[in-house]
């Protein structure tokens, strides 16, 4: 059974200050990753990584994730690698084909975003370019000289089985109501896709709630945590840290996620159970 990990998603002011703070707090508690999303309102990812690697001394960084369509691949390669090389393989390459809201960064920023299957069929033509150019394969590109593990976030069938086939770590883009059925249902087609790599790919979820927290980001999307416990939705965790830990211990038994994440607002509240399941 794979053990747990960890990880904080940040995206707070872009204060050195504050930021440094964060990231140094997330170490301490004990968590596995600092994660930065990829949008226009919040920091630009790489240069967030950068801040915080750099204060930290086991602490991974790694995007959550990456607009693919936003990005050339090459220079994706380029930059994930130095940060790679300057913090001895501290680093993990999340990448996805875009959330709907990233057509309007895409038009902020002057570029083209695509139809989905353009943007899926984009991706998949990405990470395997990336994967080689980290690995070397190319003599005169700087390699990453590490191992950097590629997580593809994936929802539709075509990318999930595409993610079983390429990926390191699989991030599941599920709905907040999302509960355990419905998740292995999910999770089955991953299996079934993976073929000779079952058991080596890691299982990643966000969790979007601790307890009954309501965040105002949760109430401008129209979540009720209290409500999607009650559902059974595998987003959101309630009760004692011994009685969430128990929760996840299921819900790595029967669906086999190992890779929680949580928002940075609540990982002092949710320090108990990482704790409680660092050896779990």
């Amino acid at each position: 059974m794979r053990g747990f990990r960890f990880g904080v998603t940040h995206a707070g002011p872009p204060d050195m200050a504050s930021w440094t703070a964060t990231a140094m707090r997330v170490e301490s508690l004990g968590y596995d990753t600092f994660l930065v999303p990829d949008t226009l309102n919040t920091p630009a990812p790489l240069a967030g990584l950068a801040a915080a690697a750099a204060v930290t001394s086991t602490l991974r960084v790694g995007t959550w994730v990456l607009c693919d369509p936003l990005r050339n691949p090459r220079a994706v390669a380029w930059e994930i690698g130095s940060l790679a090389r300057m913090t001895g393989g501290r680093v993990e390459l999340g990448l996805g084909a875009g959330r709907p809201a990233a057509g309007e960064d895409a038009r902020r920023l002057g570029l083209g975003f695509g139809t989905g299957s353009e943007r899926a069929r984009q991706l998949r033509a990405s990470v395997p370019l990336i994967r080689g150019l980290l690995d070397g394969v190319e003599p005169d590109f700087p390699s990453a000289g590490h191992r950097v593990p590629i997580l593809i976030a994936a929802s539709g069938p075509r990318l999930l089985e595409f993610a079983a086939q390429a990926a390191d770590i699989i991030a599941f883009g599920w709905p907040p109501d999302t509960d355990e059925d419905r998740a292995r249902s999910i999770i089955d087609r991953v299996i079934a896709a993976d073929g000779e790599r079952a058991g080596e790919i890691e299982l990643a979820a966000g969790l979007i709630a601790i307890g009954d927290e309501q965040h105002p980001w949760l109430r401008r999307l129209g979540v009720d945590p209290v409500a999607l416990a009650a559902a059974g939705a595998v987003t959101v965790v309630t009760g004692s840290p011994r009685k969430i830990a128990d929760t996840l211990l299921r819900r790595r038994d029967r669906l086999g996620l190992s890779y929680i994440t949580i928002p940075s607002a609540s990982a002092e509240a949710f320090a108990p159970v990482v704790e409680l399941l660092a050896t779990g």
